[in-house]
């Protein structure tokens, strides 16, 4: 079974962490991810740096200039994530922009994925009809859950299509604004962790945006069955370094 697959099964809140590949230092990477998994995580976001990322906010924006300027390219993550399975249990994602998958080749990249025991993709730009119409059966091929988002602005009928057409979790996206790191959630945000509630969908959902704190993540996941800290992480790695990521996690739950 998927390790996704197999990690929601487990009775508790998820941590999922994201990171940017190649953040603070181009040699980060590794370290960073076998850091996560010795603080106890769940799973883990590895962020595929890109030029243009039009729906992250400054920290995530930042992050990936700074990487790409470091040398991180889809050919080193790969080179780096090579040997990750001797060391490494937790289910691992990449996210990112779907161009930088275009340009390696769908099909080269999932195989790529399959190899080095990548579990699952986020790519929210590439179109849920386009991924089912051209890409769905190269993804299955290869064993990969793509994961899709929604928001508060998704209609019911949207989220029961893009429920029926998951194989994981569904990532909830907190707001409609950038990634970004925020002390709390309004009553708008409370009522759209109500609605999806509500609807009973066969897949359970993992909210992102947002968390930043043991408060946030607590209020996050008490309808829903993990969450994502990004903004708040690299912030982290920004001003500590990769020295205390256990403290971290720690500080979460």
């Amino acid at each position: 079974m998927n390790r996704i697959k197999q990690k929601l099964q487990e009775d508790h809140k998820l941590l999922s962490i994201y990171f940017t590949a190649g953040y603070p230092s181009l040699d980060d990477t590794v370290p960073i991810i076998e850091a996560l998994e010795h603080a106890g995580v769940d799973m883990i976001e590895i962020g595929l740096p890109f030029s243009d990322p039009l729906a992250d906010g400054p920290t995530i924006q930042e992050s990936s200039t700074a990487a790409l300027q470091n040398g991180m390219t889809t050919a080193l993550l790969f080179e780096q994530l090579k040997d990750i399975r001797e060391k490494v249990t937790l289910p691992l994602i990449i996210m990112g922009y779907f161009n930088p998958v275009l340009q390696y080749g769908v099909e080269a990249f999932c195989k790529k994925c399959q190899k080095i025991g990548i579990d699952g993709l986020i790519l929210p730009d590439l179109p849920f009809d386009v991924y089912q119409e051209e890409y769905e059966v190269i993804f299955e091929k290869y064993g990969l859950l793509n994961t899709f988002l929604i928001t508060p602005q998704t209609s019911d009928a949207r989220i029961r299509k893009i429920d029926n057409a998951s194989d994981g979790f569904i990532y909830m996206v907190s707001s409609a604004s950038t990634t970004g790191a925020k002390s709390g959630f309004g009553t708008a945000q409370q009522g759209y962790f109500d609605r999806i509630a509500s609807l009973k969908l066969k897949n359970p959902q993992i909210i992102g945006f947002g968390i930043s704190n043991a408060a946030t993540f607590q209020a996050a996941t008490a309808k829903a069955k993990g969450a994502i800290i990004g903004s708040a992480f690299i912030k982290h790695l920004t001003q500590n370094g990769t020295a205390t990521i256990t403290e971290f996690v720690k500080g979460i739950r």
